[in-house]
Order: structure tokens, then C-alpha cells, then sequence
């Protein structure tokens, strides 16, 4: 592939944020800022995503370091079951680039951000996630978000973390803020 292994964390882990409470994106997120502090390159791949996230300007600050790329429409996702053929295609084809940016050794970490979203859909398979976790590169870290994992996924993962909601302004009404939920 493209680039040279960059190999800078040694063994690279598979970590899992999932769960119906807020903070599982925005804990990866972190993650890739934390990393930047650190001289790390991480890529990462929204899935059933296309509208616009703070995060995506945020990224274009520092583009060397972290680069985010959305598999999905600009308009919310309605899953129909079984989906439609182009929110499929979408998501596989995001499958396809975010496989290729962490194979091509430019990349310390790797976010497959809503990935399990998008397996609870329909949209990407458990096999095709665990093909990814078999292919991962000894050095890069691997990190899948979404709600609903699989216990397969969770198995193979080495840590996992479980959002919790507790209580959400959602349910009262309360519309997503820029610069807090996107």
C-alpha cells in the first residue's frame, strides 16, 4: 500500500464505544485529538453520516493529523428494513476507504465512527467487521462506535466502554446544539 508503517504505538488495540447514552463519537474524538497532542495520525470514517459536524472544522484546522471522512447523505438517516440499495452502497464503499487508509500505514488510529449503527441497519455485516479487526496492521489502534454491538464485536475487542444515558434534554425537546451534539 501507499505509505510507509508509521508503528509509533507498538501493538495497536480494538476498543468499542457503544451504548444509547451521548459521548461515543465524541470520545473517539478526543481520542484522535489526544493522539495529535502525541504526533499521532489517526483517519476517521463516519458512517450514515453526511451532514455537517463541528468535528469536520475542527479537522481541516490540522489536516496532517486528522482527517474524517462521511459515508452518508446530508440529510437524517431513515433506516427502512430492508435498507435502501444506496444507503448500502454508501456504507460500503466508506467500508472500502476506511479499509484502505488503515492498510496504507499513514495512519496510527483508525475511528469507524457509527459502523455498529450501521451494522444494527443492515448496512455493513458482522463478517465484514470482524475482516477488518483480522486485517488491522499490528500498529494501529482500531476503534469502532454505535449503538447495539454485537457480542461477537465485543468479544473481540480488547476494551469496551458502555455509554449510559441517564437523562437526556432530548426528551425534552431540546433540538441538537451546534457545537455540542454536531
Amino acid at each position: 500500500m501507499a505509505g510507509k508503517n508509521r508503528n509509533r504505538l507498538g501493538k495497536g488495540y480494538i476498543q468499542v464505544y457503544t451504548g444509547n447514552g451521548k459521548g461515543k463519537t465524541t470520545a473517539a474524538l478526543g481520542l484522535a485529538f489526544r493522539a495529535l497532542g502525541r504526533g499521532l495520525k489517526t483517519y476517521i470514517g463516519q458512517f450514515m453520516k453526511g451532514q455537517k459536524y463541528g468535528e469536520l472544522e475542527a479537522a481541516r484546522l490540522v489536516p496532517d493529523c486528522i482527517k474524517i471522512e462521511q459515508y452518508g447523505k446530508a440529510t437524517f438517516v431513515h433506516i427502512k428494513n430492508p435498507p435502501a440499495p444506496v444507503d448500502v452502497r454508501m456504507a460500503k464503499e466508506g467500508l472500502e476507504k476506511a479499509r484502505a487508509a488503515m492498510l496504507s500505514g499513514n495512519y496510527d488510529i483508525i475511528v469507524l465512527d457509527e459502523i455498529i449503527t450501521a451494522h444494527y441497519f443492515h448496512l455493513i455485516t458482522l463478517d465484514e467487521m470482524l475482516e477488518i479487526i483480522k486485517q488491522k496492521p499490528d500498529g494501529v489502534e482500531l476503534i469502532f462506535t454505535g449503538r447495539y454491538a454485537p457480542a461477537e464485536l465485543i468479544d473481540a475487542a480488547h476494551l469496551v466502554t458502555e455509554m449510559t444515558e441517564v437523562k437526556h434534554y432530548y426528551h425534552e425537546d431540546v433540538p441538537a446544539r451546534d457545537g455540542i451534539e454536531r
